[in-house]
């Protein structure tokens, strides 16, 4: 089939490639959110995916909204079968959505109907889930309510962090969207309807939602730290100036107060409204990351201070 691909982070880029070595289909053009500055310097930097197809010579479309005319006209003439989807990063309005014969199918990281929304691996992970997967349906316009044509699953490791799992996802993902692009131009998969029962939703993680309040459970600490790493990550606030947390390990000790910081030779302990949890890198303002006992030997963290 004619492909025009849509996404825009790495978690996207196995599927690009999956689909651009396939024999059996064709990826006319790739679809990115428009390049963005980054670095110091501020400079325009393409997206991964939009890296991935000027290494194969793909025409690259960046439109500011995926419903102007401009870009509707050239996705007409472009004539795809089918749109494959995977974290593109914007709407896609019902105009756009009635080009391609097959519609367009998206890649969703979770087993639909759980976790709707642009963030289900960190809600997976925040909210404890033992498993989750990855879902392959077709785009209609209710957020992330089309029928679906596969899934698969994944476990949650007890150490997962959100960039680890979807790493995972991502590359088995990348199968299962191939796989259901086959079926479709073979018409051997058939799309079924999301049961009304079990719907949830993941909205987009802000900084405000990756502070850790230490008057939570320690299990809840340890859930939101891993479900926020690596992005936007994990902070509390250390004498008035923030300070960022890497993934921590619960520990026995409950003799300290939520928040409180015991520095032991080799680790810093921070009580919880449960156990303490052991603090693994952090990073300081105007810092470089570095292990927690090295930050607090710096900072001469005296007994009884606080992470707040």
């Amino acid at each position: 089939m004619r492909l025009v691909f849509a996404g825009t982070p790495d978690a996207a880029v196995p599927s690009l490639r999956a689909l651009i070595d396939s024999a059996r289909h064709e990826v006319v053009a790739v679809v990115t959110r428009p390049d963005a500055p980054a670095g110091r310097g501020r400079h325009l930097v393409r997206s991964p995916v939009g890296a991935v197809a000027d290494e194969h010579g793909v025409e690259v479309l960046t439109p500011r909204r995926a419903g102007a005319p401009d870009f509707l006209a050239r996705l007409r003439e472009l004539a795809p079968d089918c749109c494959p989807v995977v974290a593109y990063g914007a709407l896609l309005p019902e105009p756009t959505l009635e080009i391609p014969k097959h519609g367009w199918v998206n890649l969703h990281f979770s087993v639909l109907p759980a976790w709707r929304g642009a963030a289900p691996v960190q809600a997976a992970i925040r909210h404890g889930d033992e498993i989750t997967g990855a879902s392959t349906f077709r785009i209609v316009p209710e957020l992330d309510a089309g029928p679906v044509f596969g899934t698969l699953t994944e476990p949650i490791r007890d150490t997962d962090t959100a960039g680890e799992l979807l790493d995972r996802l991502a590359v088995a993902g990348a199968r299962l969207l191939l796989s259901t692009l086959d079926g479709i131009e073979d018409g051997t998969v058939r799309a079924v309807e999301q049961p009304a029962e079990g719907v949830s939703y993941a909205p987009k993680v802000t900084v405000d939602d990756a502070r850790v309040t230490f008057t939570e459970p320690a299990l809840a600490v340890d859930r939101l730290i891993r479900s926020v790493t690596p992005d936007p990550g994990a902070w509390t606030t250390f004498r008035g100036e923030r300070l960022k947390l890497g993934p921590v390990r619960p520990t026995d000790e409950d003799t300290l107060a939520p928040g409180e910081l015991r520095v032991d030779r080799n680790a810093v302990l921070v009580g919880t409204a449960t156990r303490a949890v052991r603090l693994g890198e952090v990073q300081a303002q105007g810092k470089k990351r570095m292990a927690a006992a090295d930050w607090a030997r710096g900072a001469r963290v005296e007994p009884g201070e606080r992470v707040r």
